[in-house]
């Protein structure tokens, strides 16, 4: 399919259904000749749950944190349409590459709670596995998902599936070159990879302003020839609507898609940040107000899909799989020391082996 440079344009304003205050809003010409339909009242329930649970287990990751039994925790608190919807929406044959910060998105896409938090817990490089789940492991150097997910958009089609690769990236990561470089690998190939900018507005401490001029990230993958769009990520029926399209769009043989989704990271950036540093109380709370989950409960509780019994029986839902997880991080890890070099290379190499001794001899000395 060729496409002209209006094809690759962004809507000139974030896509959006819901407005901040829950209540059903026209998305706009740009956005109903792009074909993003208002997702049905069941769909947007099925996202509304697993918000909701999907929260109270980031909360209860939280405190694990503050009990420490993880070391170390990035909340996205405030990006729980971004976590949820593009993910509910991967068919099994797909692929997910998600950031150090997308616990939450991991959860909602069924993996267990506990292997999504081993690399938080610092007990292996990654809990899950990765072939099994069609998930890579969480990536903690900014943006060289990127390249990964080109790759294996590109080897999807090549094997002649209809199957896509989802990469979740942050706004500070666009400044990095594996962002550029995965963007062009996937233009240029052709590859069914969709790549989702939650743009939270901070790369820690950095502020949108100081990582770039651009009108909006959506604008970078036109360079590119990549289509592109921007929707607001605290709108769950937007989000949904923009990454159905995305996939449909991937699916189909006409490459890959760029989104950017504007949203805000409530919480620090992990549990060893000071926000306050650098961002004012009353950002917050403005933000604060734009809750992805209260904004559908009051669409859903509107249409009717979203009953008084609905909602205590998801909360009760939310609470059991919370003291689940509580109760199972509380039994200590079974850890062996050795295993550090494991897989590190498909045979080692000698001086994986040297290191290996070195180890396996203090370890000796401090038991014997």
């Amino acid at each position: 399919m060729s496409m002209t440079t209006a094809d690759l344009l962004p809507c000139a304003e974030p896509v959006r259904f819901l407005d901040e205050h829950g209540q059903l809003t026209d998305p706009g010409p740009e956005a109903t000749a792009r074909g993003y339909a208002m997702p049905s009242d069941e769909d947007l329930l099925a996202v509304w749950r697993q918000m909701v649970i999907g929260r109270r287990f980031d909360t209860q990751a939280t405190a694990l944190t503050k009990q420490g039994r993880l070391a170390v925790y990035p909340s996205s608190r405030g990006q729980d349409a971004c976590q949820v919807a593009p993910v509910l929406e991967l068919q099994e044959q797909d692929w997910f590459f998600p950031t150090y910060r997308d616990s939450m998105a991991l959860v909602s896409r069924g993996l267990d709670p506990i292997e999504v938090l081993t690399l938080l817990r610092g007990s292996w490089h990654c809990g899950y596995d990765p072939v099994q789940t069609h998930t890579a492991p969480q990536c903690t150097p900014l943006a060289t998902q990127a390249v990964h997910a080109a790759g294996a958009g590109h080897g999807l089609a090549r094997r002649g599936t209809d199957g896509v690769a989802l990469c979740f990236i942050g706004d500070g990561a666009t400044s990095e070159g594996d962002f550029h470089e995965g963007l062009n690998f996937a233009a240029v190939f052709n590859a069914p990879t969709v790549f989702f900018v939650q743009n939270n507005k901070f790369a820690i401490s950095v502020p949108l302003a100081k990582q770039t001029k651009a009108p909006s990230l959506a604008y970078k993958g036109i360079g590119y020839g990549i289509r592109s769009e921007q929707v607001d990520g605290n709108d769950p029926a937007a989000v949904l609507a923009v990454t159905r399209a995305a996939y449909a769009h991937a699916r189909a043989g006409h490459g890959p898609v760029l989104i950017e989704a504007h949203t805000y990271r409530l919480e620090a950036h992990t549990n060893a940040d000071d926000a306050t540093r650098y961002r004012q109380a009353d950002e917050v709370t403005q933000w604060s107000e734009r809750d992805p989950i209260a904004r559908l409960r009051t669409y859903l509780t509107g249409t009717g899909a979203l009953t008084a019994e609905i909602e205590e029986q998801v909360a009760a839902e939310a609470e059991a799989y919370a003291a689940r997880v509580r109760e199972r991080m509380n039994e200590e890890p079974v850890v062996a020391p050795l295993s550090l070099f494991d897989h590190v290379y498909a045979q080692q190499t000698p001086q994986l082996r040297e290191q290996a001794q070195l180890v396996a001899a203090e370890l000796e000395e401090v038991q014997g």
